[in-house]
């Protein structure tokens, strides 16, 4: 500006005192330390009980259990078609274990599909069983008859489900329930003939077949577990029963899994930039901020360990009407003892709300670290946004059991790692390159164990999008 210039507001008029943009330049700014969204409560990391493991190996021995044929099976679809994946086959008690993929495909071929509209009877109580359904999509209600003759939905199968598979090694299995598809439904069906049929031409599936048949039915609990003889409310002398208690012989073992990343800072930025903030511990801060929440999305969602993938089918229930109401919560709480938390996505929770809302029900708080946090028959339904929510508008609930003492769920780490600035959590100085880069490495180690199958327990294909 030239002398003499005269200088004007944005009105036009002459300024008559300093303004703000140069005043700025003598100031002192007020900061805030680095803000980031994706740090969220983290409550599946909170409440979880941690146990220290050595040698980056966690054990869990069981009861020897005789169970086979509690999985799920996995459908790939090309456009109306649906197939069902060989080796799923697999997963069915009368092809457990066995293991040819060209037989199993042949079988997968001669899978016949189906549609069954809502209402539609897929098989009628008292019938001959010589099918075995796969259900690839839908909702299908199992249906028995109550002591007073009236109709009783005994359970409610859902997507990878399978029923009637008591056909393929029994000829004479009949259907002790009724069928009823509840929504449009899609169903792959495997006659008993077509297994005879391959089986005929396939020595590897008629050997297998046969040393089923031949297996001696093995006395066990409601379990699944070789059953311990006792004598009860015996008198006099009578002979006393001799047992043991058998452990399984493949034990599970989990190994702590890892996340990682390198965290680079120029020279430059760590040595002049450091006031008021030191810009090393602010980017070591949000790194870890980010590693923590990527270890809680992996303990929910992982596929060797999370959560989600390690629940025993027996464990996982559908909702009756598609969305969470009070009778699926407590279905879900009764299947197993001292549940101590739910985790939800607050979607799932918003859900829960509104159908608790519909019957005029309003759920009890509690305060956990300042926090409301909503209940269900004195358990808290903690919000989890790495529960995954479906394109469909669909997500999961969880229950779970906690600690080793109750036989529950626990996390597991390696404390007393080198360079360790939280347990089984480490930065190490790596260097510093030609570039004038300073190099940290972040390193978790994390996994997660279910001591016992009834521990965890999954409410699944819960509906959150409908609001009427």
């Amino acid at each position: 500006m030239s002398v003499g210039e005269e200088v004007r507001s944005e009105s036009g008029k002459p300024q008559q005192s300093l303004g703000t943009a140069a005043a700025r330049n003598l100031a002192t700014t007020t900061k805030s330390a680095p803000q980031m969204q994706e740090i969220s409560s983290r409550w599946l990391l909170r409440n979880l009980p941690w146990v220290d493991v050595q040698g980056g190996t966690y054990r869990v021995n069981r009861r020897l259990t005789y169970a086979v044929g509690d999985g799920r099976i996995t459908f790939v679809k090309t456009g109306d078609r649906v197939e069902v994946i060989p080796a799923e086959l697999g997963e069915l008690p009368a092809l457990r274990s066995y293991e040819d993929e060209e037989v199993l495909g042949e079988l997968s071929q001669r899978c016949r599909q189906r549609e069954f509209g809502p209402g539609e009877v897929i098989a009628s109580f008292g019938s001959q069983t010589d099918e075995v359904y796969l259900l690839a999509h839908g909702r299908v209600e199992k249906v028995g008859t109550g002591p007073y003759g009236d109709d009783q939905v005994l359970g409610v199968l859902a997507d990878g489900a399978y029923f009637g598979d008591q056909a393929l090694l029994d000829a004479d299995a009949i259907w002790e329930y009724t069928a009823r598809a509840d929504t449009a439904c899609t169903v792959l069906i495997l006659a008993r003939q077509d297994l005879e049929q391959v089986a005929e031409r396939a020595d590897s599936l008629r050997e297998h077949l046969r040393q089923l048949r031949t297996i001696p039915e093995q006395r066990t609990n409601k379990y699944g577990e070789k059953e311990v003889d006792l004598a009860v409310g015996h008198a006099g002398e009578p002979d006393i029963p001799h047992t043991f208690v058998d452990y399984d012989a493949r034990p599970r073992e989990y190994e702590l899994s890892i996340a990682q990343t390198v965290l680079r800072i120029h020279s430059r930025v760590a040595d002049l930039y450091n006031q008021p903030m030191n810009q090393t511990e602010q980017q070591l801060r949000l790194t870890v901020e980010a590693l923590k929440e990527r270890q809680e999305h992996e303990l929910v969602n992982n596929r060797e360990f999370g959560l989600l993938h390690n629940c025993e089918y027996d464990q996982r229930l559908q909702p009756h009407d598609g969305v969470p109401g009070p009778d699926d919560l407590d279905e879900l709480l009764s299947r197993r003892r001292g549940t101590k938390m739910l985790l939800a996505h607050p979607r799932a929770i918003s859900a829960i709300g509104r159908e608790l809302n519909k019957r005029g029900l309003v759920p009890e708080t509690i305060d956990v670290g300042g926090n409301r946090i909503p209940t269900w028959r004195g358990v808290p339904i903690y919000p989890c946004n790495k529960i995954p929510v479906t394109a469909a508008r669909t997500s999961s609930i969880i229950a779970l059991r906690l600690g080793e003492q109750d036989q529950g769920v626990i996390g597991l780490r390696q404390s007393g790692i080198p360079d360790e600035i939280e347990p089984s959590l480490s930065v190490r100085f790596m260097g510093i390159n030609e570039q004038a880069i300073i190099k940290y490495l972040v390193t978790a180690y994390y996994s997660a164990a279910v001591l016992v199958p009834d521990a965890l327990g999954v409410l699944e294909n819960v509906e959150i999008g409908r609001w009427r």
